[in-house]
């Protein structure tokens, strides 16, 4: 008999909770994303719902400053420890459904060949400027000028596997911005070339200082390399729901109901419409915009971003029935307040819930995907993906 007929999955992203056990090795020592968006705010950062189920509960070596350890405890909480070889949305999205890269993607910190920028401004009829490691928001803000003026495209990337296109809404249509990226993901598979991602990322605007991002992104993400829980769910007609970015990241792989978000806010309502309408199966939803806060190096936009999520979960925990289980989680780090702005190699918190279920601990989770193997342990689907179930846990 199955124990939950309904799994949600609700990802916080960049929430880390502290420098995980391997920080050294990405030069992130010291990162804390939750801990010091907390302290910035000097114990004013109000997340009544989070508190609520146990936030303030998951073992840290110094507390949340302002968030209360909940008493008793209503749900299961812990950690978990990624092994990824990167600390990338892809990473953490692959690894919490049972497929962790082993091998880092590649990487380019002096910006990608002149040959595959020759290709792209070929194929687009249009010209590549920067080319080289950037934030976003640095990026539109230095050269979205002349991108506006010229017609041009900011082509730049990070520390992950990632290249982005930049471009003004009113000088580059949506359409016009992805499909270009569309020739650029065949492009790099053609190659051989092990990007993660190729990133549309649209702003608007008429000069620097009013420059900002829509919510119009786009990731094009390469094809997972194994088999997945969501595979695992579709084979086994298990209904999946994948809302936001999941959609991308998996490329739609193992995905029945692909909801694309347009806002902050839509999220949240698609959320609560699929919970009106799917009562089985798996429901992925990736809420909020925390990580652009974390790149822009903002902890005051973080912690109001993280107060008006907190204040749309209260709604969905009360949607819960007695055969949910809800998991909040995050993908990975990005610490407002760290050096840089690339994301944080961190823990993240763990969270599971269900009206039914006593308060416990889950401890330090080993790896992201024994949130995958919990899921395929709740549907009874047999497999031989990494991660150990904590279902018998939630008692």
């Amino acid at each position: 008999m199955r124990r939950f007929k309904r799994v949600v999955v609700i990802l916080l992203s960049s929430v880390g909770i502290g420098e995980a056990a391997d920080a050294d090795k990405f030069s992130d020592q010291g990162s804390d994303t939750l801990g010091h968006v907390c302290d910035y705010w000097r114990g004013s950062l109000a997340l009544p719902t989070l508190t609520k189920l146990g936030l303030g509960n998951i073992p840290r070596q110094s507390p949340l400053t302002g968030i209360l350890a909940t008493k008793p405890l209503i749900s299961q909480v812990g950690r978990m420890q990624e092994i990824s070889a990167g600390k990338d949305s892809l990473n953490g999205h692959w690894e919490m459904m049972g497929a962790p890269l082993k091998e880092q993607l590649d990487t380019f910190p002096n910006g990608f060949s002149s040959r595959l920028i020759h290709k792209i401004e070929t194929f687009s009829n249009r010209k590549v400027i920067l080319n080289r490691p950037a934030a976003t928001l640095t990026a539109i803000k230095d050269f979205g000028q002349q991108q506006s003026e010229e017609g041009d495209l900011i082509v730049y990337t990070s520390s992950d596997s990632v290249l982005q296109v930049s471009s003004n809404e009113a000088v580059v249509p949506l359409e016009e911005l992805y499909r270009i990226c569309r020739y650029i993901r065949f492009v790099v598979d053609e190659s051989h070339l092990e990007i993660g991602r190729v990133v549309a990322r649209p702003f608007v605007g008429k000069t620097p200082s009013d420059f900002k991002l829509t919510d119009n992104r786009r990731d094009f993400a390469i094809v997972p390399k194994a088999n997945t829980v969501l595979d695992f769910l579709a084979e086994n007609h298990t209904p999946v729901s994948g809302i936001g970015m999941v959609n991308d990241l998996f490329s739609g792989r193992g995905i029945e109901n692909r909801i694309q978000i347009h806002n902050k806010q839509s999220g949240f309502y698609k959320l609560l419409e699929t919970m009106e309408t799917q009562s089985i199966g798996l429901i992925f939803a990736d809420l909020g915009n925390l990580d652009k806060y974390g790149h822009a190096r903002d902890p005051q936009g973080y912690g109001i971003e993280l107060m008006r999520i907190d204040s749309q979960l209260k709604e969905i925990i009360e949607k819960m029935t007695p055969t949910d289980l809800i998991l909040i989680t995050a993908d990975h780090g990005n610490d407002p307040t760290f050096k840089g702005f690339d994301h944080t190699r961190e823990f993240v918190p763990l969270i599971a819930a269900s009206p039914n279920a006593n308060g416990n601990q889950l401890g330090i989770r080993s790896t992201f995907s024994d949130l995958g193997k919990t899921i395929l342990s709740n549907f009874e689907i047999g497999n031989q993906l990494p991660g150990k179930s904590f279902l018998n846990q939630i008692s």
